[in-house]
């Protein structure tokens, strides 16, 4: 039976999404925090995947960042090609339609491959931790007056989902019976990224005649959790179930949705899991000729950029092989992970570069 905390979501072939009213955890007394993590971490172990509401950040910031992000990817093509995004390293600035595919495929040339045949039907804008040195943010600023509107905003936005990153993360650690603020020394620097997409427009003649035309294609995330606002009008998002099948996982109004990633799957020794998913055209009645734009959000988490990371104490036998319950990956430095996970998802970069 599902926790208190929890309504369910999704369920549908075994994926079982829950809905957690996260208030519990940010304002409740201890007995509901403990619920709350539980349930939380609960989501993480079974499916990968949670929604949550009354997380503590307003409708109508949400509403005023996709305004922002909406007016963004309006601009002429030459004013979003001046902050072009350059390397995984850096990670900022705008990425045309054609540069990325998402995939489950790690050789590097057969990305490239992937990449000419068909690409991801997106474009997206990278913003990043501010002050790092050498990896400057993209900000339109000085274009003029909603460019700097638009920067002020997601500033403000990127440090507000921080926030709801380290709470997450405090969730998580009590509902795996650590210390609240295990992972705090993990995650304060915030070497995260803000990711703002714009799915335009597509005939669906594109989707029934394109070898594996998709929105994204399908895959997991790198890092420890995102976080996923979606536009709330169209769909697409679907997630992997037990049985092998994708299930949407629709836009519910007043929720986010939160997924672990593949480091979190690393971390934990793969107590959490880290499942696949991706964005197809959205459910369309059968007269639909043109699929409408879609815009999301996604905040992806990453552990600290200069954190080495194994596996988490309890979640392993000391001294066993990884078939007896030892670990079952050798450490990785965070920053590293990240950069040869990015390296093998664009095109025209440098493959497996690190500089962290």
């Amino acid at each position: 039976m599902a926790p208190a905390a929890a309504e369910t979501a999704v369920s549908k072939d075994g994926l079982s999404l829950p809905l957690i009213d996260f208030s519990g955890f940010l304002h409740g007394n201890e007995k509901e925090k403990m619920e709350v993590a539980k349930a939380m971490f609960d989501a993480f172990k079974n499916a990968g995947f949670v929604y949550i509401k009354n997380y503590g950040i307003s409708s109508e910031t949400v509403a005023n960042v996709f305004g922002n992000s909406a007016n963004f990817f309006g601009r002429p093509n030459e004013e979003k090609d001046q902050l072009a995004w350059t390397t995984p390293q850096a990670n900022r600035g705008y990425a045309a339609p054609g540069r990325e595919k998402t995939t489950m495929v790690e050789d590097a040339d057969k990305v490239d491959a992937l990449i000419a045949q068909s690409p991801d039907l997106k474009e997206t804008f990278e913003i990043g931790r501010e002050g790092v040195a050498g990896h400057p943010n993209q900000w339109p600023d000085k274009m003029d007056e909603k460019g700097v509107d638009f920067t002020n905003t997601m500033k403000g936005f990127f440090l507000t989902c921080k926030d709801l990153y380290i709470n997450v993360m405090r969730s998580i650690a009590l509902g795996m019976g650590l210390d609240e603020h295990y992972f705090d020394e993990y995650s304060d620097a915030g070497d995260n990224n803000l990711r703002l997409l714009h799915y335009p427009p597509q005939h669906r003649s594109v989707f029934e005649s394109g070898k594996n035309a998709v929105r994204t294609g399908r895959h997991t995330d790198y890092g420890s959790i995102t976080l996923l606002f979606q536009d709330g009008k169209n769909g697409g998002l679907q997630v992997r179930s037990p049985q092998g099948t994708f299930i949407d996982a629709p836009p519910i109004p007043g929720t986010i949705v939160i997924n672990s990633g593949d480091l979190m799957a690393r971390w934990s020794n793969e107590t959490i899991k880290s499942t696949e998913h991706q964005v197809v055209e959205p459910p369309h009645s059968e007269d639909v000729e043109v699929y409408p734009a879609r815009y999301s959000i996604a905040y992806f988490c990453n552990p600290n950029f200069d954190k080495f990371i194994e596996a988490i104490p309890g979640t392993y036998v000391e001294g066993k092989s990884a078939e007896e319950g030892g670990k079952k990956y050798p450490g990785i430095n965070s920053g590293d992970y990240l950069v040869q996970r990015l390296a093998a998802t664009f095109k025209g970069v440098p493959r497996y570069q690190t500089t962290y």
